[in-house]
């Protein structure tokens, strides 16, 4: 077997990130060519990947930015299997790494993210690079874009949960920002007002509020009532305009807004979490 020599361990160490003692086996196996022994890395990689491919990676990071006008923003979400992985600095660097791409780039979709490039190397290799040297199974699930006048994010404490919000107004008070980004982060609205609620949800709330009715014994004349007094219930506590604002249960979202400047909007926002 070929003698392998320590500074060329390092070398590969440094361009691939696996162990010192994966990076010596390689080196053993391609006779010391280090572009061969990059490839059997990333061959190993594709085989642990695929044999874990059925298992559950549930933890991760879900990370959010803007771009440097404020102008741009996304959301990511790499997986892991271990919370101890998804503290690694490495893996938050990785998740960093991709999150930057996709702000410089904006691409259209989750699919077209993963074939862009790092450093010369498509971001799903990347991703399934990292898998083989941690023996973990890695997946980036998510990602989301979002443009507005101004653009606001907020990471959780612990990288599980990221939000970003636009408003209609550059100039938007930097409190104000948070409070709004926290506030989606917190409540978790389905929609930015009542006029957002997708036609399905409507039905189906709607329907549901009738069905409780139905089961608690009302009358069948006032179910209708009853089940449209539900839906506006469920629009007040879902919709982030009509939510109560969490630091002051005694003004909504929209009262808030209003005191802050009376022409100031929510013309997006996007939420991901890795536990709901």
């Amino acid at each position: 077997m070929a003698q392998v020599k320590t500074a060329d361990i390092a070398k590969l160490r440094k361009l691939t990130g696996a162990g010192m003692m994966d990076c010596k086996k390689a080196l053993q196996e391609s006779n010391n060519d280090i572009d061969k022994a990059i490839e059997i890395i990333r061959e190993r990689g594709k085989a642990i990947a695929n044999k874990r491919a059925d298992r559950e990676a549930s933890e991760g990071a879900a990370l959010a930015a803007a771009s440097a006008d404020n102008k741009k923003g996304a959301i990511v979400v790499l997986n892991c299997e271990t919370d101890f992985v998804a503290k690694n600095e490495d893996f938050v660097a990785l998740t960093n790494n991709i999150l930057r791409t996709a702000l410089e780039q904006s691409p259209a979709d989750l699919d077209a993210l993963k074939k862009l490039e790092i450093d010369g190397t498509a971001i799903e290799t990347l991703v399934q690079d990292q898998s083989g040297i941690t023996g973990e199974k890695f997946e980036l699930s998510y990602y989301e874009k979002l443009e507005g006048e101004k653009i606001v994010t907020y990471i959780h404490p612990g990288n599980k949960l990221a939000t970003i919000v636009a408003f209609n107004k550059s100039d938007v008070d930097e409190q104000a920002g948070k409070d709004i980004a926290m506030q989606i982060a917190a409540m978790n609205p389905i929609s930015i007002d009542i006029d957002n609620v997708p036609e399905k949800v409507r039905k189906q709330e709607y329907e549901i509020g009738r069905e409780q009715a139905r089961i608690e014994g009302k009358p069948e004349k006032i179910l209708d009532k009853i089940a449209e007094g539900r839906l506006q219930k469920f629009f007040k506590e879902n919709t982030l305009m009509n939510q109560d604002f969490i630091k002051d249960a005694k003004m909504s979202i929209k009262d808030y807004l209003k005191s802050i400047d009376p022409e100031l909007k929510v013309t997006g926002f996007k939420r991901v979490s890795l536990s709901a």
